[in-house]
């Protein structure tokens, strides 16, 4: 199959109650869940840090972000550590919670399809199907902002 030029790599991300889809080149790595240290008057869905390779990385719950989830199984999650989308200097990496390990797919024009559901969820710019599989578009940047100003009360 040849693999047209507007094509793009992805990654399927599993979530606790759902899937996110996002470009290849935002996962910088993926590991696998350690406890992180706490946060002092973080909301829910910031489970604390994580350390990696010298940093300590806010560590997200998606699912709790976007109130698909009240709490999420640690047991046998990954964490995604992606790349800074926002343009926040003081959120270079975040990492994510996931439910596995995230999935590699060739993302075309002609199988992404709008999903028609509302993406009236918290962090979420649009839900799609993708070969049939329903998705979501996460807004990273703006979660990456909501994370630095809590990071920024709790410092």
């Amino acid at each position: 199959m040849a693999q047209n030029q507007s094509d793009i790599r992805g990654v399927l991300i599993s979530v606790t109650n759902g899937r996110l889809l996002l470009p290849n080149a935002t996962v910088a790595e993926v590991i696998t869940y350690a406890e992180p240290e706490l946060v002092p008057g973080a909301p829910d869905w910031l489970l604390g840090r994580l350390r990696w390779r010298g940093w300590r990385l806010p560590l997200v719950s998606f699912a709790r972000f976007s109130g698909l989830a009240k709490s999420e199984g640690e047991l046998g999650a990954k964490v995604a550590v992606l790349k800074g989308m926002g343009g926040v200097p003081k959120v270079p990496f975040t990492c994510l919670l996931t439910q596995g390990f995230p999935r590699l797919t060739t993302v075309s024009e002609d199988l992404l399809l709008e999903s028609g559901e509302d993406a009236t969820r918290p962090g979420v710019l649009r839900h799609v199907l993708l070969r049939d599989d329903p998705a979501m578009i996460p807004d990273l940047p703006a979660i990456e902002t909501l994370v630095a100003e809590v990071m920024a009360q709790a410092a």
